[in-house]
């Protein structure tokens, strides 16, 4: 509550009082109807009306059964009209009671309206109830319009007037002719009245009599300007009287100066309105929380900030907006200070708040305090915070820094000490104090420059001097002997300081550190001593040297004649390539042509006298199987001579690429046996790619021939990186390299024992029969011979019923 509303709220409250004196000295009852229970609440004066004097509340149908019956149904619609009427809108009925100590009916008059809440809906009817029984026996109209007037004139600043619609007659009180113009005696009509309307309000008038002929009703406020010239709110509030026709034939109504109530609304809104515009301004968080739900009615644009959810928050519900302070205690606080009225202030707060989808801590001083209204309860919670985060943090990381530093400090050994300029007084780390026997932190100045041999007790006390005179570096260096006054011992340190200034520009502190160089002084000697030594010694190693350079131009000649023979020796190994060469070509042609004669004679017989042969097709096809073989190990030890006589490694090979060929030359044999072949990125290479594509066919071709019975083969080519020092034991890569790819070809077949996994890689060598398992026992040779020749090893891992793993290496 602000100081311009307690005023203004007190003399309400007398106003209330005065009201309801006058209102029992009408004997005039009030009532009030709880639409939500059904309870009906009266004073004592409307418990007599009703007749049911001495129950104060009562359910709205006991009050029905003292409605006379004929009279119910209208009482009824009156209370439904009232829950729908306009929240403004007055509703009056005239009815008759029935009171058990009374055989006769009474006639009585309601008057009341509807309170709403801030969605419509009514929360209770309240009016007032009096006894008209005399004046309906007289004249009923005129006693219910005298009877207002009545009730109007005993209020203060209300009057009543008639208007007669014919011929203009207006017929009023001396007490609004004051309330309308100040002068009780001022004599006007309809016409002249309108001349004491503010110009700018007559269109308001105007348009409240035009809708009250649609309506029935008039109601509306205007300004008014006195003779003095003084400006005064007024309220005019009527009825339109309709004759036998229904046509409007005057109106009656209530005249209310309304002056203080719209002016102190005014100052309520200005000053809202500035405590708003200072609110909207503040540099600091501060938001307005009404309701046990927190709906948010106010929140300036730091706190939007901090909310972190737009500008448009006004209305939304706290929690539902800040759903992520859910567990941080936060709801629970506000709950608190909205149910005990205890203000909660809270200290350098870690808060957590989602903003742009991450959930970030924040740092405040806040507060949650209490909001009354004027009847004294709590309707809602103000929030103001001050954010503390870049201080919290700059602090965290002043102390991270700080702790750093000491750990530097004490991981180097150092020792720490400053010198206060103005006292002269010396401060020493713990080392320092051990370093110099003292057992005291601080020293005078006398007292710290003890521990220096004489000879250099001046120089130090000068150069500590000179840098806190203005005008210095500020940087204080030097190097010294101390010797520590209780044991004796001398140590040399390296002592470094920086001299500290007040805002004008003083000295105040020379605060530095000390390291003990000792050891890497007598170091440093000592090395100059080696140095010296060694200097000799290289002196003589040169002398030696001058022999040596005599003895290795011998030597160089002997490299020269043993160059010509390693020349002479490659061109033999090419001369035997050559050979090798034209070998492999005889080979080729010589020894495949027989064995092709031999096979197509034997298909010839087969075709042409299988008949005649009888039991002999069987040997028929003995021969054919074996010539066949003999074909295919002619084909692989040719295979096999190439790779060892001819390396080309010049071309940067993709294995990808290798893969998908061979995979595009198997794909008949994967098709048969429904494999399914899963290849990870591989890297390039340095190498020979037709000697790769062989060396991944051959894998491949082993690994969909050594399937397991109705098992589809799974085969896998994966990769990764391997360093020199963690290669397998048995792995011995012909070139040296820092790391190599290792390259794994998986497959789920019948594995192999592993004692054998020397073995399988020579030149002839099966773990199965010919019958089991078709092939030459060349393959995994020639295998073994790509990748010797591409500098790298090969070797496998298995166990039987298990699959194989050959993993290849690559220097990389």
């Amino acid at each position: 509550m602000t100081d311009e509303q307690k005023p203004f709220d007190q003399g309400l409250s007398a106003e209330i009082e005065r009201l309801r004196f006058r209102l029992q000295a009408a004997r005039i009852g009030t009532w009030d109807f709880n639409p939500a229970s059904q309870l009906f609440y009266g004073n004592r004066r409307c418990q007599e009306l009703f007749g049911f004097l001495g129950t104060e509340t009562v359910s709205l149908p006991h009050v029905f059964e003292h409605v006379h019956p004929d009279d119910r149904k209208r009482v009824d619609e009156f209370i439904q009209h009232m829950l729908t009427a306009p929240s403004d809108e007055l509703v009056e009925i005239q009815f008759r009671v029935s009171d058990t100590s009374n055989p006769s009916s009474r006639w009585l008059q309601c008057a009341g309206k509807a309170y709403v809440d801030q969605q419509g809906a009514p929360l209770r009817l309240s009016g007032i109830v009096q006894d008209i029984t005399a004046e309906v026996q007289q004249r009923e109209n005129l006693a219910t319009s005298e009877r207002l007037n009545q009730l109007a004139t005993e209020v203060t600043d209300v009057a009543t007037f008639q208007l007669r619609l014919a011929d203009g007659h207006l017929v009023y009180q001396p007490q609004l002719a004051r309330i309308l113009t100040g002068q009780e005696n001022r004599q006007f009509d309809q016409h002249t009245l309108v001349n004491f309307i503010h110009p700018d309000d007559r269109p308001i008038r105007d348009r409240a009599y035009a809708d009250g002929l649609r309506t029935g009703k008039i109601r509306f406020e205007v300004r008014f300007i006195w003779a003095d010239e003084s400006v005064h709110w007024i309220r005019i509030q009527g009825i339109y009287i309709n004759d036998a026709s229904g046509q409007p034939q005057e109106v009656v109504g209530l005249v209310l100066d309304v002056t203080e109530q719209i002016l102190t609304r005014q100052r309520l809104e200005d000053s809202e309105a500035r405590m708003r515009s200072i609110v909207e301004s503040a540099p600091f968080p501060i938001g307005v929380y009404v309701g046990r739900q927190m709906q948010i009615q106010l929140a300036n644009q730091s706190i939007k900030d901090v909310f972190g959810k737009g500008d448009d928050v006004i209305g939304k519900l706290y929690p539902e907006l800040l759903p992520e302070l859910a567990g941080q205690e936060i709801f629970e606080q506000l709950d608190s200070v909205y149910t005990t009225g205890i203000p909660f202030h809270a200290k350098t707060q870690r808060v957590n708040i989602m903003v742009d989808g991450k959930l970030q801590p924040y740092y405040f001083n806040y507060s949650f305090t209490p909001l009354y209204d004027a009847s004294g309860k709590i309707y809602g919670v103000m929030n103001s915070a001050a954010e503390l985060t870049d201080l919290v943090l700059a602090k965290q990381q002043v102390e991270k820094t700080e702790a750093s530093l000491r750990g530097a400090i004490e991981l180097a050994e150092l020792a720490t000490w400053s010198l206060d300029v103005k006292t002269g007084i010396f401060s020493y780390s713990a080392r320092f104090m051990d370093w110099l026997g003292f057992s005291e932190a601080t020293k005078s100045m006398d007292e710290a420059y003890n521990p220096l041999p004489d000879e250099y007790r001046q120089s130090v006390a000068d150069a500590i001097a000179a840098v806190i005179q203005p005008g210095s570096s500020g940087v204080y260096r030097n190097e010294h002997p101390i010797i520590n006054r209780l044991t004796g011992q001398v140590r040399i340190i390296s002592a470094q300081a920086q001299v500290f200034y007040d805002d004008a520009g003083e000295p105040i502190t020379l605060t530095g550190t000390a390291q003990d160089i000792t050891v890497q002084r007598q170091l440093q000697i000592a090395l100059e001593h080696q140095v010296q030594e060694r200097t000799e010694e290289l002196e003589a190693a040169n002398e030696e040297l001058a022999s040596i350079n005599e003895e290795l131009a011998a030597t160089n000649e002997e490299y020269a004649a043993t160059n010509e023979e390693l020349e002479e020796a490659n061109q033999l190994f090419s001369r035997s390539n050559d050979n090798l060469q034209r070998f492999a070509y005889v080979a080729s042609h010589d020894l495949q042509e027989p064995l092709r004669k031999v096979q197509q004679f034997g298909d010839l017989l087969k075709s042409q006298y299988a008949a005649q042969l009888g039991d002999g097709i069987g040997y028929l096809e003995r021969m054919q199987a074996a010539a066949s073989r003999m074909s295919n190990l002619i084909k692989d030890l040719l295979s096999f001579s190439r790779i060892s006589t001819r390396q080309d490694a010049s071309s940067l090979v993709s294995l990808n690429s290798v893969l998908n060929n061979v995979i595009s030359d198997l794909d008949l044999r994967i098709l048969e046996t429904g494999a399914l072949v899963t290849v990870d990125p591989l890297p390039r290479i340095q190498g020979d790619k037709s000697q790769l594509e062989q060396l991944f066919q051959n894998l491949l071709s082993n690994a969909l021939k050594f399937r397991q019975p109705n098992v589809a083969p799974l085969i896998l080519v994966s990769t990764r990186m391997v360093p020199a020092n963690e290669l397998p034991p048995s792995v011995k890569p012909t070139r040296q390299t820092p790391n190599y790819h290792q390259i794994d070809v998986s497959d789920n077949g019948i594995g192999f024992d592993e004692k054998y996994v020397d073995r399988i890689f020579q030149v002839f060598q099966r773990l199965h029969s010919k019958s089991e398992f078709a092939g030459t026992g060349i393959g995994l040779a020639i295998c073994e011979k790509v990748v010797a020749n591409h500098g790298g090893a090969i070797t496998a891992h298995s166990k039987p019923g298990q699959g194989a793993t050959f993993s290849l290496y690559f220097p990389v």
